[in-house]
């Protein structure tokens, strides 16, 4: 255990800790044998009954330092008991359990820094002359989720981390294959900022924590929803959240009416210290929920000013849509540790903040195809999902009314509820946050767009 105060304020030592365990989760507790190490560090034992069953444990903890504060908290599904396969964690690569498959594009993210959540298969091929690339096409993503033919343009802002050296062009190849009008610097349809909100100079490729393919996964799920759309890329200098955080307020500052973020990372006081950056009248956010499955809630995308996006499996069918969708075992979902419940959030078993608010296509498996560095994949991730959903915003034209997820609540009827799948990796007991059903889940939110009616 570490007890540390907040950033910018006296950080006294902590004199007594205790903690408590249950098995239960909270109906019966147990003392554990807790030693302080220093003012700041404590450890704690306790010995797993033979007969627990295969779960979560619950971890109740209070603490008081030599100014008299106390700290009272309880944790649960803190630890996985007689789950020997345990579950992956958030900024591991072991995600891949998730994904199937696929890879995540970006490296480990250290504490204070955020990772991009795009996944690609690891194939790589050339179509042919007469053979468009596999993966979903534009036509497909419009098909699926019944995005008019005649929506007219408006401008999506991206915040990604770092330079692409290609993205210019892996974008024109995109275009160019499916038919979609050029969208270049030279013609004003994209712009490229670095953090200061400057065309130049523009961060460079970072060979440790290469964004590229995530760049490339975003301008190309805008230009697939929105071909007539202005592209706003604002590249960070790092993957630290407090450039990130430049960054979010460069793109709400373009004059796009929304912004998406394809990356998160885990809740921690300091990242919530930027949750100004992401709220602007006029200007929806987007944000990808993560790849993980359920688990705590990522942030941005647990701020109630950001909008949360989920993520489905997609297919083709012969009902009526053409299309069916379920729950990707790899969508990100869970509780805010840190946000308090909106007013229009009204699910039960979560007491603050829940994610996701809506959804889209996500899984690998069933993704889009993506251009980037010369070669197509079929990609994935709610990195996929976020872009989606601001490009159908601005289509929309209603992001005056989506400075959070009120909007969307309010009109669940222009949503595809989506009632099968789960994100779940071990028993949940069938519950929303992490199995699919009728009306709100934690993994698709209220569903999938169909049509604008709902943003």
């Amino acid at each position: 255990m570490s007890f540390h105060h907040q950033s910018g304020t006296a950080d006294p030592d902590v004199t007594k800790a205790t903690a408590d365990v249950s098995y239960d989760d909270g109906t019966t507790w147990q003392p554990t044998t807790v030693t302080l190490t220093d003012g700041h560090h404590a450890t704690g034992a306790f010995t797993v009954p033979a007969g627990a069953k295969p779960g979560y444990l619950a971890l109740r903890f209070h603490a008081v330092d030599q100014a008299g504060s106390t700290l009272d908290e309880t944790v649960h599904n803190a630890a996985l008991v007689n789950a020997p396969n345990g579950i992956a964690t958030a900024q591991s690569n072991e995600d891949t359990q998730a994904a199937g498959d696929a890879h995540p594009v970006c490296a480990n993210a250290a504490r204070g820094h955020a990772r991009c959540l795009a996944l690609s298969a690891t194939a790589k091929w050339q179509p042919s002359s007469t053979k468009l690339p596999d993966g979903l096409s534009p036509g497909d993503i419009k098909s699926a989720y019944n995005i008019p033919a005649d929506a007219k343009g408006g401008t999506v802002a991206i915040v990604d981390n770092g330079g692409d050296d290609t993205a210019e062009a892996d974008l024109a190849v995109y275009r160019k294959t499916y038919g979609l009008p050029a969208c270049t610097i030279a013609n004003g349809c994209l712009t490229i900022l670095n953090q200061d909100g400057k065309s130049s100079p523009l961060p460079p490729v970072d060979p440790e924590d290469d964004w590229t393919d995530e760049i490339s996964l975003d301008l190309d799920m805008v230009s697939a929803v929105c071909p007539a759309c202005h592209i706003v890329l604002v590249e960070s200098t790092s993957s630290d959240t407090v450039d990130l955080a430049k960054a979010e307020t460069v793109a709400t500052g373009s004059g796009a009416t929304a912004v998406s973020n394809s990356w998160g990372g885990d809740e921690d006081t300091e990242d919530m210290a930027h949750a100004k950056d992401f709220t602007k009248p006029g200007v929806a956010i987007t944000a990808s929920t993560g790849d993980a499955g359920f688990k705590e809630a990522s942030w941005p995308a647990s701020l109630s000013t950001v909008i949360a996006v989920g993520g489905t499996s997609l297919t083709k069918a012969s009902n009526a849509r053409g299309w069916t969708e379920s729950a990707w075992k790899g969508a990100g979902s869970g509780c805010s540790g840190y946000v308090a419940k909106p007013s229009w959030q009204k699910d039960k078993n979560c007491p603050n903040r829940t994610i996701a608010d809506i959804s889209a296509v996500a899984d690998p498996a069933t993704g889009p195809a993506v251009y980037s560095s010369g070669d197509w994949y079929v990609s994935g991730g709610t990195s996929a999902s976020s872009p989606i959903i601001a490009a159908m915003v601005v289509l929309a034209g209603n992001s005056a009314k989506l400075a959070n997820a009120k909007y969307i609540y309010q009109h669940p009827s222009a949503l595809n509820d989506v009632t099968s799948g789960s994100n779940k990796h071990w028993d949940c007991g069938g519950d929303y946050l992490c199995t699919a059903g009728k009306g709100y889940d934690g993994p698709t939110g209220l569903g999938t767009p169909n049509g604008l009616g709902a943003l």
